[in-house]
């Protein structure tokens, strides 16, 4: 198989959504999420396991019902930088919402990391879908999906645009004759377009991989539409493998219709693997942890995520699902839509509804090493992703998988035996962005 497998690494630090009991785990320490160690430990053993990236989500929201880990979390692109210190091959993708940041500043503080790294950055581009979030920013409500998907792309295009400022040899610093910049290879953007007015230049150059990464996560029409259109990497949701493929194909036929090569965007579905010694007992260990992290209050402020933070404790547990179709729209749209149409079908009550959203899903990854990397090339021969975005229960968790499957994946040819280049993109096998100046010029 000429395919390599990409893996990442998204690390939980004190528990995340639906891992409400993993702040209680000996392993982990319970300042993990703030803790700028943490983080590089747990890049530096992905990097020795020859992992793409480090993945960091991040949201700007928070009520006391919401998951430990984001509770008390560090900036991802603060907390990227200092990783990036550390590590030399590792990618570095970090989460910023482009409905509450401007073009301008994720410009500047992506680029800053992409030098920081020596080009290993990437953008995580979200448009932020906890309603509370607005709030935090001075507007009394969330933008719909139309607003925030329009302005998605847009602030991409921009950014784009910004990181071509400069020409790649736009520096001479020539003392002898007194020229740092040639002032023809800078150039001002002056975009004005439906939800941006920026000038530019940006007051930064290209780093070793021309621009970094973007990334993006989302199962809705837009959010399909704007992968097509601007993703070289995408967090799918994954599910079953035929769900995985439908979606794999559906994206890469997108791609090809908006002119791009399908080759050209790398998609990471969620992978959460449990591996031990035999089969039977991976599967005791993943219904313990289900057993854990099994938290009805907690799952009934989850459950309010997808619904804008909405509080779900007002209502009787055992009256039907209340009508809250309308908050949907400025919230988890796609999400909701599947949990109010399966509560209308089914007749559910609000206990129920609660029951069935945190229902055990089983990992496709767990059992024996074996096992496991069977699956993961069952998977990855069937065409239903270009790698898989990891996530560990703990350090033990992510020992027994570095030390027991990938050596298997290596052996079948599946997976590097050491990196081919220095910067994400070469290790992602995207080619670098040519600069729109040069192109215009040459």
């Amino acid at each position: 198989m000429t395919r390599k497998l990409h893996l990442a690494l998204h690390p939980y630090g004190v528990g995340g959504p639906g891992q409400h009991g993993l702040w209680k785990d000996p392993g982990v320490a319970k300042n993990a999420s703030i803790d700028i160690n943490y983080y590089i430990a747990q890049a530096k053993a992905a990097e020795h396991a020859l992992f793409d990236a480090l993945f960091i989500v991040d949201s700007q929201f928070i009520n006391a019902t919401y998951p430990a880990h984001y509770l008390n979390r560090l900036e991802p692109l603060t907390l990227l930088s200092a990783v990036a210190t550390h590590t030399k091959h590792i990618g570095l993708v970090a989460t910023a919402s482009s409905t509450y940041n401007s073009p301008f500043n994720l410009a500047r503080r992506f680029a800053s990391l992409d030098h920081i790294s020596g080009g290993r950055a990437g953008w995580n581009v979200v448009t932020s879908f906890d309603t509370g979030t607005s709030r935090n920013y001075g507007l009394e409500e969330h933008l719909d999906y139309a607003t925030r998907y329009g302005r998605a792309l847009e602030s991409v295009q921009v950014v784009r645009g910004l990181w071509d400022s400069y020409e790649d040899d736009a520096f001479p610093a020539d003392v002898e004759h007194g020229v740092f910049l040639d002032p023809s290879k800078l150039h001002a953007l002056n975009h004005a377009g439906e939800h941006f007015r920026v000038d530019g230049p940006l007051n930064l150059s290209r780093s070793p991989q021309g621009q970094p990464v973007i990334f993006q996560a989302g199962v809705s029409e837009e959010g399909r539409n704007l992968a097509a259109q601007v993703a070289e990497g995408i967090y799918a949701p994954g599910g079953s493998i035929e769900d995985a493929h439908a979606y794999y194909t559906d994206i890469k036929r997108r791609t090809a219709l908006t002119g791009r090569d399908p080759d050209h965007i790398k998609i990471f579905i969620h992978g959460g693997p449990v591996v031990r010694g035999t089969d039977a007992a991976a599967q005791r260990r993943e219904a313990d942890i289900f057993a854990e992290d099994d938290d009805f209050d907690r799952n009934v402020g989850l459950l309010g995520r997808a619904f804008g933070a909405h509080d779900f404790s007002q209502y009787d547990l055992d009256a039907p699902f209340p009508d809250v179709a309308h908050l949907a729209e400025r919230g988890g749209r796609t999400g909701a839509a599947r949990i109010i149409e399966r509560a209308k079908t089914e007749g559910l009550t609000l206990r129920q509804v609660v029951a069935t959203f945190n229902e055990r899903k089983k990992s496709p990854f767990v059992g024996s090493p074996k096992t496991v990397a069977d699956t993961i090339e069952q998977w990855f021969a069937a065409g239903t992703f270009d790698g898989i975005n990891l996530a560990f229960r703990n350090d033990e968790d992510l020992s027994l998988f570095v030390d027991g499957v990938i050596p298997l994946l290596q052996e079948r040819g599946l997976y590097r035996t050491e990196y081919e280049a220095d910067t994400l993109r070469g290790n992602l096998g995207l080619p670098i962005p040519a600069n729109r100046h040069t192109l215009v010029t040459a």
